[in-house]
């Protein structure tokens, strides 16, 4: 005998009761706030691509390719949120073990990339490039992509049946372990954005302060679920409370990844250019003082030339103390002198005859 859809629900399948029934209402809630961070990425991407012309700052400008697949990632999360409201089923199963784990393991290798291109930054060193930046968020992702593309083909080509037919247990179990990958990414993001403190330049602080604060947050997150997961609704003998504890689990942290972190990025981007965000153009050209390996000053002699007034070997320069240098001595002349006329001896003689 058929039962009656719940209050809310018309004549649909009974796997999608969740996203009408009004008294559990959590699916209506969730829905709501995952509908409307959908929504709120859409147009933060929008805005992200109207503001590229209005970018002053080279080195943010090349950022905006993470900012562009960090919101695909969250509008990602957003939408998988359904696939949790959704019963199990056939068609929800291989979509939760392969989406969850790409979807955050993009948004988590965006974090990574960022962090250390601010460890560049924040040192006054050259950021890498948009290309580098590019090839470094689709090298940590695509890795959760191949793990999660061979799990999934060994589970449906050779074992279907015990996949779609899987225990609970044995889901949660096998659906925490395919995140391996992802935990390893966000230790190591958070670890590098820890980093992102030590520098001179104390502007591009406030960037990897929004990564760190966002890495904290979804760290807690992510301990709740998976200790819930896998031991918590076991304890309180509430297996139906898998779903919701990943959905909750999902919206809360696609909400921190926009609050904590695209919002106040995408606020900074079009910041006025500082000169003191940046070492001097010819900072790298400057000369570096060596540091002395033998050798110490007497200062007694040095006090002594002070209170003498000796000013010391005019070859001294204080700005090459690596080479030695050596008084240069004038040059002799070698002109040709010119000539002068010579007094005849006999301009005086008078033969004999006294003076007129």
């Amino acid at each position: 005998m058929a039962t009656s859809p719940p209050r809310g629900c018309g004549s649909i399948d009974a796997d999608y009761y969740l996203l009408c029934d009004m008294e559990k209402s959590w699916g209506i809630v969730l829905e709501s706030l995952a509908a409307a961070g959908v929504l709120v990425t859409i147009f933060l991407i929008c805005s992200l691509f109207f503001l590229i012309c209005k970018v002053q700052d080279n080195s943010k400008r090349h950022m905006i390719s993470i900012y562009f697949f960090f919101l695909l990632g969250t509008l990602g999360i957003f939408g998988l949120t359904f696939a949790f409201i959704i019963k199990l089923n056939a068609r929800t199963r291989p979509t939760r073990f392969f989406v969850f784990g790409v979807v955050f393991a993009l948004c988590f290798s965006c974090l990574l990339t960022h962090a250390c291109n601010l460890n560049k930054l924040v040192r006054g060193r050259k950021p890498f490039s948009w290309l580098v930046l590019l090839l470094l968020i689709v090298s940590f992702a695509l890795v959760q992509v191949v793990i999660s593309i061979e799990y999934l083909v060994t589970m449906l080509v050779n074992q279907k049946d015990k996949f779609l037919n899987m225990s609970p247990e044995e889901t949660n179990k096998d659906f925490v372990m395919l995140l391996i990958y992802v935990l390893f990414l966000m230790a190591l993001t958070f670890l590098v954005s820890t980093f992102t403190f030590c520098g001179s330049y104390k502007s591009w602080k406030r960037h990897g302060a929004h990564i760190f604060v966002t890495i904290l947050f979804s760290i807690a997150i992510w301990v709740v679920w998976i200790t819930m997961l896998t031991k918590g609704n076991t304890v309180l003998k509430k297996p139906s409370w898998d779903d919701p504890v990943v959905a909750i689990a999902l919206v809360s942290n696609g909400w921190i990844f926009l609050i904590m972190y695209i919002v106040p990025e995408i606020c900074f981007l079009t910041a006025p250019l500082k000169l003191e965000d940046y070492p001097p153009e010819n900072d790298f050209c400057q000369p570096k003082f060596m540091k002395q390996t033998t050798g110490v000053d007497n200062r007694a002699y040095t006090q002594d030339e002070i209170v003498q007034g000796d000013t010391g070997d005019l070859s001294y320069s204080p700005y090459s103390s690596h080479f030695p240098m050596k008084t240069i001595e004038p040059q002799n002349d070698f002109s040709i002198p010119r000539p002068k006329a010579r007094t005849s001896p006999y301009h005086d003689y008078t033969g004999g005859k006294g003076p007129m």
